[in-house]
């Protein structure tokens, strides 16, 4: 598993970025959807973030698994709180998220070395 996954991030932002050049309304109600989800409230942020790490493993989403680690991580979550969502994303989705879950871990290992982001 080689995958650069703050550089993969990285492009993704950028992509999204002309995605929603492309198809505005439709980015810009994500994006409204995004930040009205994650804002702390009977859940904190963290713990928002961290359900959806936990579900980005089970469905399989690589640039999920980006997003949500990069954002965990800016939100305080630890690297204990994210091995504990990889564990339940595992028992939620079997062998697959296992899989995943080794992908959550690589991303986690590289966002923790302060890649620029």
């Amino acid at each position: 598993m080689t995958k650069d996954h703050p550089k993969y991030y990285r492009e993704l932002v950028g992509l999204m970025n002309q995605l929603g050049s492309e198809i505005p309304g439709t980015i810009k109600g994500f994006n409204s959807l995004h930040k009205a989800s994650i804002t702390a409230g009977a859940l904190t942020a963290k713990t928002k973030e961290l359900i959806a790490l936990g579900i980005a493993i089970t469905v399989r989403c690589d640039g999920c698994i980006a997003f949500h680690i990069h954002d965990a991580l800016e939100a305080g979550a630890l690297k204990e709180e994210i091995m504990e969502t990889i564990g339940v994303a595992v028992l939620m989705g079997g062998g697959p998220s296992v899989m995943y879950g080794c992908e959550a871990l690589a991303a986690l290992k590289q966002f923790e070395q302060n890649q620029p982001v």
